[in-house]
């Protein structure tokens, strides 16, 4: 095989809807039969027997393992003894880790199917299903005779090729000792085993199918192909019989109680690969031992076994090197991958004699064989959304490295905010070493909510360097506790059971400060229990992570951010900093003494150093530049992969905001939604002012403007509390055309980065299309243009050559589309007047009527918003007079506004909203209450006049233009907190929310009570295998409307494990759909994320589950 040709696991293929749809129709696709092979009546009659012995395998990990993702995918089977309702397939569709499967019969009969077996090594597995739920099919089993098998042997491979439906392909077996494909780097290969091949162009899907001979009888098993060439790659049958034997024993039928059966693996932990003689004589094989090995090998032999790598640690390392010819096992000239195995099987535990040659001298030692079912995890910890287990011995050999290490083979929420890879070797936590899960468990423990430890790691991509990280301990209860799961052979299940004591610190409700811990730990340990290439598949959930969120309605989206953080485009604002300085407003005849006050109340030697470096700094600087810095703050902000609501595009923003607000028990900071996209996220302050990094809580997220308030608790500060400042908010005059400000902001190693600029434009109206995935977009808003900046990446304030902040400086997602490729997400920045801030942090401060929230221990009334619902745009008057604008309109608009000379128009209301149904697309909004309008301060003005007076209803008087005809209407106003969405609802994977304002804006919402919406959805969840997809309204469950999250909880509360539900959905383009799906609660349990203003914490709270007797076979499940 060239270096070039890729080659393809037989599926699993990707999970489609035509697959579930499609007919299981069969094509023939026959070849022309040499002269005396069989006949077209042997081949038929063989068929028809064999036929409805193969099935199609719908299989859905529900967790990333060992080589696997999580995903939903198909593949074939066939049944191999239909007593005891086994079925063979391979070892990649019966997946190392948990795994829910069905089995379709040819005549459309499902049934489920559970793993008994999958081989450590070779690519092979059975599963099991019950043989008297099959009522209407008339089928036998498939025999296995692997001794047909020979060159030139005509067949068939029958099986679920590309996903469309069941198909035979012919082929001729042409090679019988190719080597064991190699599909993946860091993935599953097989190897110390031959392949068979033929030019029978299989492809994906038909991963497990008989390899037919014309009497109905398998001879191989399909495996594996090259996708440059017609190649299919077969593993012989000779193991797999072994295998099957060994079960039969132990198990006589399917309804009787199964013996605990043990298959015997010995393994070295060695890979050996097959050479010719001509080679082993070039690695220094001496003529005799060839001429021996000769004489008493089969006439046909043409090489021997050559070692090709020793794993670290394993009971070859050291003594076997690559390179070394195999002569004999104990006084047995072996020369087949199949003798090697058998004796090494036939002696797990005991030792062994190899004679070898290494560079022509002869060498005898002896090993030890190990069990290798003792280095294959039946076992993982899941923590934080991640997938932690011992290292197997697959990935061992794929690395090098030790098994048994702490191998993290998804990373979930936590590792990956550090920066953790997939497939990376944890070495040490919070300073002390991890050489195995317990170890890791025990560290884990003992830390607490918030804690920020050190951990390192290695990779097998840079294995030579450990590297160390930052890794922060989940705040909130963004994932349940962490569990660790068992395989349990007997049911098929991995069982869940708490990793950590319920009275350990790390979960426990005393939330860390957020600060680096640096003291070791001396808590006393108490162990706990030890337990016991591109394969040829289209598989979409090759990205890692075994819970990988989607957006997307059924196209795979990936929306992982990339490790190294590098700036595109695209909104990546890494916040390399959090701390927030509350209060301190600077008035006019302060600012001449602020050098010197910057330095006051200094405590001790190390604050004072910092200071002093700073002014070194400050001198060279402007002067607004030397006030505005240490008000400035560099944000970083992740969202969880399990809480991707309302249409957030990214896990990971920074970019730079301004503190507006710090005294001694409250600081807010002020900075645009496009960093902090979501209350329910993990936000991280770094100062300018201090070398302090310290988390913060999004208070306020405006729901127009596009800006959000975070808050701190200044006493994290310390020290260097007393040399943060907030700005002073200069709301008046506004900015107009040909100001000079100073551009302000950090860079990312948090110096302070500014320039001159002119104002351009001081109004310019936004006007930002809806994103393919509905998120939040800003409309309704004015925003300041600048003649020059820094990027499309560099935020900050715009303030007065006094430093006095008179804009944010932010940024704003887009997304654009260049031809006819898809929409990319882009960011452009522009300026914000700060009076929108000025105006909500005023009644923060002085305590408006509102919700309370707790924020830094004290409750405080947060402010609501009165909204008109609705998008407007400006139209010039000279465009307006077209659409039958009056002169005596015309005049009195431009008398009112001079500079803008527009007047503005709907562009639609919000679905929901009280302007529904009055105000109509393509309007003119002329007065408000008799009063001219013209931009869209004067409708926030209007709205805000409502709020202070208590006699009204919350209407506002409008005067309009409607195809010509002047009109008068009243319209009522809303009220919208600043909380942004505080509920959902995970259900079968699917991340369930009320429609955001964003999904509203589209102007639609369902008729049938409007519905719940379907924000994401996790791969290898019920809804992947099922395909609920994102985008589109619940409205009905099992025929019960759902019109809000209350409802809707309400009805699934009534649905118990492995029920079909019938699922009525509407997508965003209005079109309805009904599909069923199979609830499970054993892997996916129902829960909700609320946010607790009492607390201010996010709350975990599991709806419903499997009880430990429910998953035994009890049927009463847990409510909580």
């Amino acid at each position: 095989m060239g270096d070039g040709d890729a080659l393809e696991r037989l599926g699993p293929e990707a999970m489609e809807t035509s697959c579930v749809k499609g007919d299981l129709g069969m094509e023939i696709d026959a070849q022309p039969c040499p002269e005396g092979a069989a006949t077209a009546e042997d081949w038929r009659r063989a068929l028809a027997k064999v036929v409805p012995a193969v099935v199609v395998l719908r299989t859905t990990a529900a967790r990333a393992f060992d080589t696997e993702a999580a995903g939903a995918s198909y593949a074939t089977g066939f049944v191999v003894d239909k007593a005891r309702g086994i079925i063979l397939t391979n070892r990649h569709v019966v997946k190392p880790g948990p795994v829910v499967a069905e089995a379709m019969f040819v005549n459309r009969e499902e049934i489920p199917v559970y793993p008994i077996y999958r081989d450590p090594i070779h690519d092979f597995g059975f599963f099991r299903y019950d043989p008297e739920a099959i009522k209407f099919l008339m089928y036998e089993e498939i025999a296995l005779t692997p001794e047909a098998a020979c060159v030139g042997l005509e067949i068939r491979v029958v099986g679920n090729d590309s996903g469309e439906k069941v198909s035979i392909l012919a082929g001729t077996v042409a090679r019988l000792d190719r080597d064991a494909p190699h599909y993946k780097k860091d993935g599953y290969n097989d190897f110390n085993t031959f392949y068979m091949q033929a030019a029978s162009g299989t492809k994906g899907g038909s991963s497990g199918s008989p390899v037919i001979d014309c009497q109905g009888r398998a001879v191989a098993l399909n495996a594996g192909s090259k996708s440059s060439s017609a190649s299919a790659f077969f593993l012989p049958l000779e193991r797999v019989v072994r295998a099957l034997v060994l079960i039969q024993k132990s198990w006589s039928t399917f309804g009787s109680k199964s013996d605990s059966f043990t298959i015997p693996r010995g393994t070295l932990q060695v890979t050996f690969v097959h050479k010719g003689f001509d080679e082993t004589r070039r690695l220094g094989l001496q003529d005799e031992t060839e001429k021996m090995v000769r004489l008493d090998s089969h006439a046909g032999e043409t090489g021997m076994l050559v070692v090709e790598s020793v794993v670290p640690g394993g009971p070859a390392y050291k003594y076997l090197e690559p390179g070394d010819v195999l002569v004999c096992v104990n006084g047995e000239v072996v020369t087949q991958f199949l003798k090697l195995e058998t004796l090494l099987d036939d002696n797990v535990n005991g030792d062994i004699d190899l004679q070898i040659e290494r560079g022509g001298t002869s060498l005898i030692v002896k090993l030890k064989v190990q069990d290798l079912h003792s280095i294959t995890p039946n076992y993982f910890l899941e923590v934080s959304g991640g997938v932690i287990h011992p290292l197997s011995y697959q990935q061992a050999r794929n690395f090098r490295f030790k098994c048994g290490l702490v191998y993290v083979a998804d990373t979930g929420y936590m590792l990956s905010r550090a920066g953790v890879p997939r497939h990376a070797i944890i070495k040490k936590l919070a300073g002390e070493e991890t050489l195995q899960i317990d170890d890791f468990i025990s560290v884990l423990s003992k830390l607490s909510r918030g804690a920020r430890v050190p951990l390192e790691y290695v990779s097998y991509v840079d294995r030579h360097r450990n590297k160390s990280v930052l890794v922060t301990i989940d705040r909130h209860e963004w994932y349940a506790p962490p569990q660790l799961y068992v395989r349990n052979d007997s049911t098929g299940l991995w069982i869940a059971r708490p990793a950590i004591a319920a009275d350990s610190a790390l979960l426990s409700l005393t939330i860390n400060s957020g600060r680096i811990s640096t003291s070791p730990i001396v808590t006393t340990v108490v162990g706990s229990d030890q337990l016991e290439d591109n394969h040829q598949s289209n598989n979409e959930n090759r990205a890692d992570g075994c819970n990988r969120m989607q957006t997307d309605d059924e196209n795979t989206v990936d929306d992982s951010i990339s490790a190294d953080g590098s700036v595109t485009d695209k909104k990546r604002r890494r916040l390399e900093g959090d701390s927030v300085v509350e209060g301190r407003v600077f008035s006019n005849g302060a600012l001449d003494d602020f050098k010197d006050q910057a330095f006051e109340h200094q405590t001790n030697l190390e604050n004072t150093e910092v200071l002093h470096d700073q002014v070194a700094v400050r001198t060279n600087a402007s002067l607004a530049e030397q006030v505005i810095e240490p008000t400035l703050v560099m944000f970083e902000v992740h969202v969880p992969p399990s809480c991707m609501i309302d249409g957030v595009h990214s896990q990971h923003f920074f970019g730079t905001g301004v503190i507006v607000h710090h005294s001694e028990t409250m600081g807010l900071a002020a900075v645009d939604k496009n960093t902090v996209a979501v209350s329910v996220s993990d936000v991280m302050l770094s100062f300018a002012a201090y070398p302090m990094e310290i988390p913060g809580e999004v208070v306020f997220l405006h729901p127009v403007h596009n800006y959000a308030l975070v808050a701190y608790n200044p006493s994290a500060l310390g020290m260097g509390a007393s040399s943060v400042h907030a700005a002073e908010l200069l709301s008046e005059p506004a900015l107009r055309r040909g100001d000079s400000v100073y551009l302000v902001g950090l860079s990312r190693s948090l110096q302070a980065t500014s320039r001159k600029s002119i104002v351009t434009n001081p109004c310019a109206a936004l006007n930002i299309g809806s994103a393919d995935c509905p998120r939040y977009r800003a409309t309704n808003m004015e925003v300041v243009e600048l003649d020059t900046d820094f990027g499309s990446t560099f935020s900050g304030v715009l303030t007065d050559e006094h430093g006095r902040v008179q804009a944010l400086w932010a940024s704003f997602s887009t997304q654009l589309k260049y031809g006819c490729s898809s929409l990319e997400d882009h960011q452009f920045v522009r300026g914000i007047p700060i009076y929108a801030v000025s105006q909500v942090l005023e009644k923060i401060i002085h305590g408006a009527p509102g919700p309370p929230l707790l924020i830094n221990g004290i409750k405080r009334p947060m402010p609501l918003v009165r909204i008109l619902e609705v998008e407007l745009y400006p139209t010039l008057l000279s465009k307006a007079r077209n659409f039958g604008l009056s002169d005596k309109w015309v005049q009195a608009l431009a008398k009112k506004d001079p500079v803008r000379r527009q007047v503005l128009r709907v562009k639609g209301c919000l679905a929901g909203s009280k302007a529904e149904g009055l105000l109509e697309q393509g309007d003119m909004i002329l007065a408000i209450n008799k009063e001219p309008t013209t931009c869209f301060l004067d409708i926030e003005n209007a709205c805000r006049e409502l709020d202070k007076c208590d006699s009204n209803d919350g209407e506002l008087k409008l005067t309009i233009l409607r195809q010509g005809q002047e009109r008068e209407i009243v319209v009522g106003t809303d009220r919208r907190d600043g909380n942004g969405t505080t509920r959902m609802v995970n259900w079968c994977g699917c991340i369930i929310q009320d429609p955001h304002s964003a999904v509203r804006a589209l102007g639609f919402l369902p008729e049938e009570g409007h519905g719940v919406y379907v924000a994401r959805w996790c791969h290898g969840s019920p809804v992947h295998r099922y395909g609920l997809y994102a985008l589109q309204w619940i409205v009905e469950v099992n025929g019960k409307l759902t019109p809000d999250l209350e409802t809707f909880l309400e009805v699934v509360k009534g649905l118990e494990h492995g029920e079909f539900v019938r699922v009525k959905t509407v997508h965003l383009n209005g079109k309805p759909h009904v599909l069923t799906l199979k609830q499970d609660l054993h892997y996916w349990p129902t829960w909700e994320l609320k946010f607790d203003p009492e607390t201010a914490m996010w709350r975990r709270r599991v709806i419903k589950a499997l009880s430990c007797n429910e998953i035994s076979g009890d049927s009463t499940s847990s409510k909580l």
